[in-house]
C-alpha cells in the first residue's frame, strides 16, 4: 500500500488498471469526468469543483486520496462517503480477481470507485490523480476536460528530477481534443504542456489570465487564490460544453465547500486559546504556501508539532521552518515515517529548535500543555501527521 510503505507499492504501469477495467467492464465508459492532477492544490480544487456540481443540482461522484481518517473518504457522491457495504460487497465479490492479478491497493480502489459511480449513474465525476499523471491508474478516463494544477519537485524518484520531466508525466492526462486547464505558469513547464496540447489537438487555457478577484471560498489560506482561478477557468470551459452551472452557483459552491463535500486539513482551524491549525502541505511547493501563510498570523509564541515521512527530502523543506518556534518532533505511525530521534538531529542542523517524542498524540498534548492562550500551535509536515491529530 504505497500510502503506508512508499516505494516498494508504486506500480509505473497501466496494464493491470486497463484489465480491471476491461474485467468489469468498463465503469469508466458510463459517466462524465473531470481529470485533475498536480503538485499541490490538486485536493482543494477537486473538492471545489465537485461542490460547485452539486450546487448545481448535479449528481457529482469524487475520488479523492490519500485519506486522513477513514478509507471512504476516498470516494463520495455529493459528499456522502461510499457506504461500507458496498466497499466489502466489491471486495468479496472480486477478491479472487484481485490475488490472482496480484493488484495494488490504489488499482483496487480505483476499480472500485469507477464500479460505484457507474451503479449509482453519477452526472458527473470529479476524479484526482494519485500520483504524476501518465501512468496513474486514474489514467483510464476520456474526460471533459483536464485540470493540471501545478508543478513542482514531488516524488522526484518516480516522475523526474526537474520540472520539465515532472511536468511531462503530469501531462499524459492531456487527451485528443479535450481542453486542458494549467492553474499556475512556469518558464519552464509551459513549453512542455503546449507541446503535448498541440500534438493532441487539445485547447489549452492558462488559468492565470482568469479574473477571479470577486469570488472567495471557505477554504482558508492565501494558496487557495490560486486554485480559485484554476476551478474557475475549468468551469468557463464546460459553461461552454453544455453544463449548466450558474454564477450563483459558482460562489455558491466555493462558499460551501467544506460542508458540501466534507473536506479536511487545509488551514483547519482546530481550537482557539491557544490557536490551533492544521495542513497537509508536506511538499517544498506547499510548505512554503503554508509558512508564509502562517507569518501573517499574530501570536506570542509559536510551536510547531513536526512528522514526515522517511522518502521526504529534508534540505529542501526544513530551510523553510521559522527558527523562533518550538518544535515537537514525532514520527507518523506507519511504516514509511521518518525516526522523531532522526527528525530532530536533521532540523538541529538548520536551526530548529525542540524534543522528539515516542508518537504524534504525545508530542500534540506536550505542545497543548506549554502553549498559553495567546500562543499558536501549528500540526503539520504530513498528511499522517494531520490525520492522526484530527
Amino acid at each position: 500500500m504505497y500510502q503506508r510503505v512508499g516505494k516498494a507499492a508504486y506500480k509505473a504501469d497501466l496494464s493491470a488498471t486497463l484489465n480491471l477495467a476491461e474485467y468489469l467492464k468498463n465503469p469508466e465508459n458510463n459517466f462524465k469526468s473531470v481529470h485533475v492532477a498536480g503538485t499541490n492544490g490538486k485536493g482543494s480544487t477537486s473538492h471545489m469543483l465537485a461542490s460547485v456540481f452539486q450546487e448545481a443540482g448535479y449528481k457529482t461522484g469524487l475520488y479523492t486520496s490519500p485519506h486522513l481518517k477513514d478509507f471512504r473518504e476516498r470516494i463520495k457522491i455529493n459528499g456522502e462517503m461510499i457506504p461500507k457495504q458496498c466497499v466489502l460487497e466489491f471486495v468479496e465479490n472480486h477478491k479472487p480477481y484481485f490475488e490472482k492479478n496480484k493488484l495494488s491497493f490504489f488499482e483496487m480502489t480505483v476499480g472500485l470507485a469507477f464500479d460505484y459511480f457507474r451503479k449509482e449513474k453519477v452526472d458527473i465525476a470529479i476524479v484526482e490523480v494519485g500520483m504524476g499523471g501518465r501512468l496513474d491508474s486514474t489514467n483510464i478516463i476520456t474526460p471533459e476536460v483536464s485540470v493540471i494544477t501545478n508543478i513542482g519537485l514531488d516524488h522526484t524518484q518516480f516522475l523526474g528530477d526537474t520540472l520539465e520531466k515532472v511536468a511531462s508525466e503530469k501531462a499524459g492526462i492531456i487527451k485528443d481534443r479535450v481542453p486542458v486547464v494549467i492553474g499556475e505558469m512556469l518558464p519552464e513547464t509551459k513549453p512542455v504542456f503546449e507541446e503535448i496540447a498541440s500534438e493532441r489537438n487539445a485547447e489549452i487555457l492558462f488559468a492565470e489570465a482568469i479574473d477571479s478577484s470577486n469570488l472567495t471560498s471557505d477554504l482558508k489560506g492565501l494558496y487557495q487564490q490560486k486554485n480559485i482561478k484554476t476551478v474557475l477557468a475549468t468551469l468557463r470551459i464546460l459553461q461552454k460544453r453544455g453544463w449548466n452551472i450558474s454564477e450563483e452557483n459558482i460562489q455558491k459552491g466555493l462558499l460551501n465547500t467544506i460542508k458540501n463535500t466534507g473536506l479536511m486539513g487545509r488551514w483547519q482551524v482546530l481550537g482557539e486559546n491557544p490557536k490551533v491549525i492544521c495542513d497537509t502541505g508536506h511538499n517544498r511547493e506547499g510548505l512554503q504556501l503554508v509558512m508564509e501563510q502562517l507569518s501573517k498570523e499574530s501570536f506570542k509564541k509559536l510551536h510547531i508539532v513536526l512528522g514526515v515521512v522517511s522518502d521526504k527530502d529534508l534540505a529542501s523543506v526544513l530551510p523553510l521552518f521559522p527558527k523562533d518556534a518550538v518544535y515537537y518532533f514525532c514520527k507518523p505511525n506507519i511504516p514509511r515515517g521518518l525516526d522523531a530521534s532522526l527528525l530532530l538531529s536533521q532540523a538541529s542542523g538548520f536551526g530548529l529548535v525542540g524534543e522528539d517524542y515516542i508518537s504524534i498524540k504525545n508530542a500534540y498534548l506536550a505542545a497543548i500543555k506549554a502553549a498559553s492562550a495567546k500562543d499558536l500551535i501549528f500540526v503539520g509536515g504530513s498528511t499522517f501527521v494531520v490525520a492522526e491529530v484530527l
